[in-house]
């Protein structure tokens, strides 16, 4: 690695020598690319993480003086994964001026691509916010780029942080909208119940009892076979226990369909607000009695 790394310095030295030299012939920027390609190449083979990115970084600015900007975006990239080995902050800060290029030249393709790495890199960290802003981004750049499966994708990651930051009703329109995408499509219409169940469960949280028997009609106008489910049944029992104020009979409900049907812990977080919610409005009676 130690030789590796030695390389990777020589190479780097003569890139910027002939950046700050003369070069009567030719471009110092284009010479100067090929010896920066061989430097981070040798850092990485020496796992020299930090210092390949670097360079990377500097390779890509050669390019974008060559006016090469899909090279300079896909340097950018290759710095990003170096970076990825050591620091995520490094990686978005290199992948997000990936997407800046690409979608300055119109690759909403891979624009989309690497927004959705920065949000997957957010996500890992739990910087839910900043996710939720680049699954977003990633899904409007795949829609530029006609690429609807990927772009649904991405909004169904954006409709499960909405719930989790209670935003309930962007949430409920993002299901619903990809089960009505989704219906009369042969791969995706097997999906379907399970997005009116996760639009479901949020009207549940926002706990307007009229709203969730409309929306349970208007999800069998639908999808008519949607009643025949175990999640249709599901939300309906849920959606009775809350009407009656019963709170062992929604935990009983909760427990079987989990029995069959294990819950997911984006939907067991839903279903404990609604509990909770339903046993404060049975404390609050409580108390008035």
């Amino acid at each position: 690695m130690a030789d590796q790394i030695a390389k990777g310095q020589e190479f780097e030295k003569k890139a910027e020598k002939k950046i700050n030299g003369w070069n009567l012939f030719g471009s110092k920027y284009e010479d100067a690319v090929e010896l920066y390609e061989k430097s981070a190449n040798s850092f990485k083979l020496g796992k020299s993480w930090d210092r390949a990115g670097s360079v990377f970084i500097k390779l890509s600015k050669c390019h974008l003086k060559l006016d090469s900007k899909h090279e300079a975006a896909g340097a950018y990239v290759d710095a990003a994964h170096c970076y990825k080995k050591i620091s995520a902050k490094g990686a978005i800060s290199c992948l997000d001026q990936a997407v800046n290029i690409y979608t300055e030249i119109g690759r909403h393709n891979m624009a989309a691509r690497y927004c959705k790495e920065i949000g997957d890199l957010y996500e890992a960290d739990q910087d839910i916010e900043n996710a939720n802003l680049y699954f977003e981004r990633a899904a409007e750049s795949f829609e530029l780029a006609n690429a609807t499966t990927s772009a649904n994708q991405c909004k169904l990651k954006v409709a499960q942080f909405s719930a989790q930051h209670q935003q309930y009703q962007k949430a409920i329109d993002i299901f619903e909208d990809i089960a009505r995408q989704s219906i009369n499509n042969n791969l995706l219409k097997y999906g379907v119940r399970g997005h009116l169940l996760n639009a479901g469960l949020c009207q549940l949280c926002r706990g307007d009892i009229v709203a969730i028997t409309n929306s349970l009609e208007r999800y069998q106008d639908l999808d008519p076979t949607f009643s025949r489910f175990r999640e249709y049944r599901f939300l309906a029992d849920l959606a009775s226990a809350i009407d009656e104020e019963d709170v062992a009979k929604f935990t009983g409900v909760v427990k079987e369909f989990d029995s069959v049907t294990p819950l997911d812990s984006w939907k067991s977080t839903l279903l404990l607000r609604v509990k909770n919610a339903l046993k404060a409005k049975e404390m609050e009676e409580d108390d008035l009695t």
